[in-house]
């Protein structure tokens, strides 16, 4: 693989815009979600004792929440802080390359790892998990350079370390596409999932409704272009050709744009792709620049073939297991799933040890050859300083290698048995830590009797009943989905799973109709950010209920024209009863889920910090979150752009005049702007008629802004150059016999 320092610090920027995005979405949503007076507060998640020390309390839950009570902060005060803290610090790193550094990578690893320890579950999804696996590894991928004062150029390590990101690309890819196919569903099996993903998923976009009037067959030949993408391709993320690497990274980049096109999934698909950057290298990211390579043409011949081959195969194999036939009576291409179950895990059987062996194989190749080039290094002292760096970090990289096989042989638990204990061991030590996880989105098709949603009612007197609608769920018919990425709207989503059973398998739902009846303002803005648009603003509901829906979205006209609603949808049954403030029933189910507070949380400090955080929220308030944070990674952009100062073309090289100065020699001067010849005398400008009309020729083109030799007539009207010019002449006589010294382009050396 060729060099690697730009693909990195790509990387290193997209993560740092990535958290920021993250912490800000979060911080909007904080007060409703874990305030004192929010769905799950989350002073609950933290008990503070004073018979452990901080340590024991830190084992128990990695989180610096600990420390609030010796800050003198409330919990929730200080979840906030944390929030703050990490947006502050990740927009700077988007803004400064030097803060793009490994120490800071890993305060903003610990302060979003403190708030998933709190986040109950509306901070576990899998893109969390994700987001805490790929921030630590940039910990180990960013320079160090705020202690050491290093240069940040490329280290010798840093293709070992670069490979873990394409190990965890690849874990992620390959088991996405596997648990679709292990989970028996029958929609992945029979190849019709996306002709109810649409409609189905959490939060889909506008041009979901347009994906699902696309026709059948197309549905199917996307989803086998799913497998292809997720469960084959990502093999050739190990390849020791080039542009099948890059053939693999633009698969999974058409892949990622289109799920973010067509859905809602945060930063999830924005961290995907920037992990997609691990297999490229400086060569096609200045192909990108449109900067001039050089290329090597040896074996490319042999190469093409090879890449040819993969490819077929790829094509070939798909046509077999997928039964592609074209029908050209409807102009279309009829699909099947060839093969069995059964087959299938076999097949994984199979080849699970293998990926392990491949991957081990990669990386073995990785740090051998970042031992020679750290044994290439100039310098006893930098070569053990490079060899001594690269057996830490290889270490690094053999361990986290290793634990990250037990969460990757879940797929198969055949091979999971097979796994060495010391490794099952050294990945319980660390799952607290969530340094690496289990992946594998979309395994069953949910909705396929129409999407399911649960619809909040309010009244003030039992008979008039009025929706409350969400910002971003569907509810209202005519409402056209949004466009929310990168924000995640938690409650939302959490909306999406709760209409999946029943209101007893999410204890939260009763929190928020017991909120809702209160009328706080905090669990309002989640629902309704602008206040004027929640119906029972001026007065909170005296009842409260909700009805479970069925959703689908609506079919043009026979005219072709457009329906006036995106969605229509049919009454299925009663999903929450109606219920009031002390009503039994609810007062029941607060005690039963541990919902109802049983002391009241202390009052508002005084202090700087905690006013300081409240004056700050209260300038936000009211604010969409999507819009901020939009305007803050737009801002990000720019300002990056701006600072990027991009170095003038320099003028062509002309040959200097004999004696004179090469480019090169010029620069290594420091503190000189403007260059004059030191080395010549006047006695040689006037026993070489040739310099004196190159001296012309340059005063006609304006190439050095300060005459490089003064004329003759100056210098003897000057008594202190005659004196200077017989000192030099001395000099040069004593230098006579001395033969001058010139690189291979003929250009004179500096003595």
């Amino acid at each position: 693989m060729g060099d690697i320092a730009l693909p990195r610090r790509l990387f290193l920027w997209s993560m740092a815009l990535i958290y920021m995005s993250a912490f800000v979405s979060l911080y909007m949503q904080i007060p409703g979600l874990y305030g004192n007076e929010g769905l799950l507060p989350a002073r609950k998640q933290l008990r503070y004792s004073g018979d452990r020390s901080l340590w024991a309390q830190f084992q128990s839950s990695p989180t610096l929440l600990w420390l609030s009570p010796k800050l003198g902060l409330s919990t929730h005060t200080s979840v906030e802080l944390l929030c703050l803290v990490g947006a502050a610090l990740s927009l700077a790193a988007t803004l400064l390359e030097p803060l793009r550094d490994s120490l800071v990578f890993f305060v903003l690893w610990l302060l979003y790892l403190s708030l998933y320890q709190v986040g109950q579950v509306f901070l576990y999804f899998q893109w969390d998990n994700l987001l805490l696996e790929t921030g630590f590894l940039c910990v180990l991928v960013a320079p160090l350079c705020l202690v050491r004062g290093a240069p940040r150029g490329e280290r010798q390590h840093d293709r070992v370390t670069f490979w873990l990101l394409r190990w965890l690309l690849f874990r992620l890819m390959f088991a996405s596409g596997v648990v679709k196919l292990t989970s028996r569903c029958p929609t992945w099996w029979g190849l019709t999932a996306l002709t109810y993903h649409y409609e189905t998923q959490c939060i889909p976009t506008s041009l979901a409704w347009f994906a699902h009037q696309l026709p059948v067959w197309w549905q199917k030949l996307s989803v086998v272009g799913t497998f292809v993408i997720e469960i084959p391709v990502p093999f050739l993320f190990f390849s020791p050709l080039r542009r099948l690497r890059l053939g693999a990274f633009y698969l999974q980049l058409l892949l990622q744009v289109l799920i973010i096109l067509s859905g809602n999934y945060n930063f999830f698909n924005l961290l995907t792709l920037a992990l997609c950057l691990s297999l490229l290298d400086d060569q096609h990211v200045n192909f990108w620049l449109r900067k001039p390579q050089t290329t090597n043409g040896r074996w490319s011949w042999l190469c093409y073939l090879l890449e040819i081959a993969v490819w077929s195969g790829l094509i070939f194999g798909a046509v077999v297991c997928f039964d592609l036939q074209l029908d050209w009576a409807k102009k279309s291409v009829t699909s099947r799933t060839a093969f069995t179950f059964h087959q299938f895990n076999q097949l994984l059987k199979t080849v699970t040890i293998p990926c392990i062996w491949v991957g081990l194989l990669s990386l073995f190749w990785e740090m051998v050859s970042s031992m020679f080039r750290c044994a290439c290094v100039e310098g006893f002292f930098k070569r053990f300083l490079s060899t001594l760096q690269w057996m830490v970090f290889g270490a690094a990289a053999v361990a986290m290698f290793s634990i990250s096989l037990v969460p990757f042989t879940y797929l198969e638990q055949d091979s999971a048995g097979r796994l060495w204990p010391g490794v099952r061991q050294a990945h319980q030590a660390v799952d607290r830590l969530q340094l690496v996880n289990s992946y594998g989105l979309f395994r069953r098709m949910t909705g396929v009797g129409g999407r399911p949603e649960v619809v909040i009612e309010g009244s003030q007197d039992r008979v008039t009943w009025t929706e409350i609608d969400f910002m971003y769920k569907p509810g209202n018919a005519s409402t056209p989905p949004p466009l929310v990425t990168p924000h995640q709207p938690r409650l939302d989503w959490q909306m999406w799973f709760a209409a999946l059973g029943p209101h007893t398998q999410a204890p939260w739902f009763t929190s928020l109709v017991y909120r809702l009846l209160q009328g706080h303002s905090d669990v309002v803005e989640l629902l309704q950010a602008d206040a004027s648009r929640y119906p029972f603003h001026a007065q909170p509901p005296a009842f409260v209920r909700a009805h479970l829906y069925k959703y689908w979205f609506t079919e043009p006209k026979e005219d072709g024209s457009y329906p006036e609603r995106w969605w229509r949808r049919v009454y299925v049954e009663e999903f929450y009863p109606t219920v009031y403030l002390g009503d039994p029933f609810l007062e029941n189910m607060l005690y039963q889920h541990g919902l109802k507070d049983k002391a009241s949380p202390r009052r508002p400090s005084n202090a700087t910090v905690p006013r300081a955080v409240q004056w700050l929220r209260s300038q936000v308030k009211g604010q969409s979150a999507p819009a901020l944070i939009w305007s803050l990674m737009a801002g990000s952009a720019v300002l990056c752009l701006c600072l990027t100062r991009t170095p003038p073309p320099r003028p062509a090289q002309t040959p200097p005049e004999e004696g004179g100065k090469s480019e090169e020699e010029e620069e290594e001067e420091e503190g000189e702007v403007y260059k004059v010849k030191p080395e010549e005398s006047e006695d040689e400008d006037k026993n070489d008629p040739g310099d004196e009309e190159q001296e012309e020729e340059e005063d006609e083109e304006e190439v050095c802004k300060v005459k490089p030799e003064e004329s003759e007539d100056e210098d003897k009207n000057d008594p202190g150059d005659e004196e200077q010019a017989e000192e030099e002449e001395e000099e040069e006589d004593e230098r006579a016999d001395v033969p001058r010294q010139t690189d291979a382009s003929g250009m004179r050396k500096r003595k």
